[in-house]
């Protein structure tokens, strides 16, 4: 999407590029906003938020157990709970950016809330009247659960966080692809984003939570403060060198109208597009306003239903200068073709919602099973919660992989072929499915040595299996993610029109906050459903969890297949 020249600037003359990147050497206009001197002011900013979030969150469930005595299988629970709200939140924030403010004001005060949320959790970390009294697992005594005020206080940390996550993850990728002209550009910024985004949860879940595990909680939600007041502080100062576009308006509202024109309109009688008038738009020259001229077509036959919206009947427009009259009655084709385009892809949409179900169970039951492991690598202790690192880091190298060997290799294989957006969507899932399954086995293990030592009622036992078997499944589900994740944004992005570009983004972000909000309902129904997974993970059949999701994601693809085998391409090459 090409970025709006700010109203300030005097015309430029059209620059004379023709290669890929050569825009990366021209020198810039000293008069002109925006440009690669931003760059620098957005790395840190970009850096320092996502090591502030990654810092606060990436360790909440040993938090949550540790320090507020709250049951594993719940605490895995609430982690869900908060991972969908910090995915469905930017989409939220991404509207009210669009529609009222920009993307500069809400990233501005978005990460704001980021560090008044590090301070909430250092504070919780800091005084003892914040925590219920210590417990310890194994020795008989009941342990004190955490208040209400308690627990009001880490929530309250927790949702300044999503509000942070709202204004910012996605609306940062925004505010810097504005600051370009060229398209080469921003697919480098587009590039350095992703690259920051993972290194900095890498940091969160590393460094940091080794430092919450081995010295202190107060430290490591300490560091974290610091490096969102430092993100901050970097964003503020290169204010003078930004450019900002005029507010838009959100898409959304164009695929409200049309449903509501549509609903309006369900009396009227349509069979054929013939001797009917659809409204394009407003047109000078246009007397009557929506007839049609030799290059407006009617709209599609599909999902006709909706062609409803574009029907101009009276009293719609008016007929002096075709403005629209009443504009929740009336749309234009463009818009009822926009909205078609959307309902064409939600059956692959939907398919990829289990996707993120599986793995959000995944990771926090992971988790859960690296405490009851053994996690020394020679003299060092990893952190529980720096096992999901790897499935990160297997992300990073499979991309790398792909983009530099497996690809130009299939190509020259193939006769240049590039495998589609569907098919490297379909190898994700197959991966997926792997994944689960080598979880199953490798917690199937972990049992035997259990049942081997005669530990099943003692829930303090830690396994003298090591916890880096869980590399394994982490690093299948990654390089699954490195093929179904990009896939979907290239297929939304290309597949969407023009003026529906950002919602791509939205509509990952909804999967992935569903599969987090779903993967809690799944687990809540096998609890009550089963004896599966009591508090002691040592006690648990976790195996059969992990079976079901094996299975369940199998059927899953089958329906993806379908889905696939009837979509048809509208942007993309078959």
């Amino acid at each position: 999407m090409e970025a709006p020249r700010s109203q300030q600037e005097p015309p430029l003359p059209p620059p004379h590029l023709s290669v890929d990147h050569e825009s990366l050497q021209q020198p810039g206009d000293p008069r002109k906003k925006g440009g690669w001197i931003t760059f620098p002011f957005l790395a840190v900013a970009m850096l320092g938020l996502g090591v502030a979030t990654s810092g606060a969150l990436s360790n909440l469930v040993v938090y949550l157990i540790k320090e507020y005595n709250v049951p594993s299988v719940d605490a895995a629970q609430i982690s869900n709970i908060v991972s969908g709200c910090l995915s469905v939140a930017p989409v939220a924030g991404a509207i009210v950016a669009d529609a009222f403010f920009g993307c500069y004001p809400v990233v501005a005060v978005s990460m704001a809330f980021s560090v008044l949320a590090t301070v909430v959790f250092t504070l919780t970390a800091s005084l003892r009247g914040l925590r219920p009294a210590e417990c310890q697992p194994g020795s008989g005594a009941p342990c004190e659960p955490a208040s209400a005020g308690q627990m009001a206080a880490l929530y309250a940390g927790v949702f300044l966080m999503c509000l942070s996550a709202a204004g910012s993850r996605f609306n940062q990728a925004t505010m810097g692809a504005d600051q370009f002209d060229s398209a080469a550009d921003r697919d480098v910024l587009f590039n350095w984003f992703f690259i920051f985004l993972y290194a900095s949860s890498v940091l969160g879940s590393t460094v940091i939570v080794y430092v919450q595990d081995s010295v202190s909680w107060t430290l490591g939600f300490g560091i974290s403060c610091a490096a969102g007041v430092v993100g901050v502080a970097a964003l503020l100062l290169g204010s003078r060198y930004y450019r900002r576009p005029p507010v838009r308006g959100s898409p959304f509202t164009g695929l409200a109208r049309v449903v509501v024109a549509a609903t309006r309109k369900r009396k009227v009688i349509v069979t054929t597009s013939e001797g009917l008038r659809f409204f394009h738009g407003r047109r000078s020259g246009d007397s009557d306003g929506g007839k049609s001229s030799g290059t407006q077509l009617p709209p599609s036959d599909s999902y006709s239903f909706l062609n409803r919206a574009a029907l101009i009947t009276d009293g719609d427009i008016a007929t002096a200068d075709g403005s629209v009259i009443r504009p929740w009655r009336i749309c234009t084709v463009q818009e009822v073709e926009d909205f078609k385009a959307v309902l064409r892809i939600l059956p692959l949409w939907s398919a990829a919602i289990f996707l993120s179900v599986a793995i959000g169970v995944q990771i926090n039951f992971s988790i859960l099973q690296a405490l009851a492991m053994d996690r020394a690598v020679g003299g060092f202790t990893v952190p529980a919660a720096s096992i999901f690192v790897s499935c990160l880091m297997a992300v990073v190298v499979s991309l790398g992989l792909l983009d530099r060997v497996l690809l130009p290799l299939w190509r020259r294989l193939t006769g240049g072929h590039t495998p589609t957006p569907l098919q490297r969507i379909g190898a994700g899932h197959v991966l997926t499915v792997v994944s689960m399954a080598a979880s199953a086995a490798i917690e199937r293990r972990r049992m035997a040595t259990v049942r081997a030592h005669g530990e099943g009622g003692d829930p303090g036992w830690v396994s003298p299996m090591s916890a880096m078997w869980l590399v394994l499944p982490f690093a299948l589900s990654g390089a699954g993610e490195a093929l179904h994740f990009p896939g979907q944004v290239t297929l939304y992005y290309q597949e969407f029109p023009p003026a529906l570009k950002n919602t791509a983004t939205g509509m990952v972000a909804m999967i992935v906050a569903l599969g987090f909000y779903l993967s809690t309902a799944l687990v809540s129904v096998v609890r009550h459903a089963t004896s599966w997974l009591p508090d002691n993970m040592n006690a648990s059949r976790l195996e059969n969890l992990y079976w079901l999701l094996a299975l369940l994601v199998a059927v899953n693809f089958g329906y993806y297949l379908v889905c696939a085998k009837l979509y048809k391409y509208q942007n993309v090459g078959k």
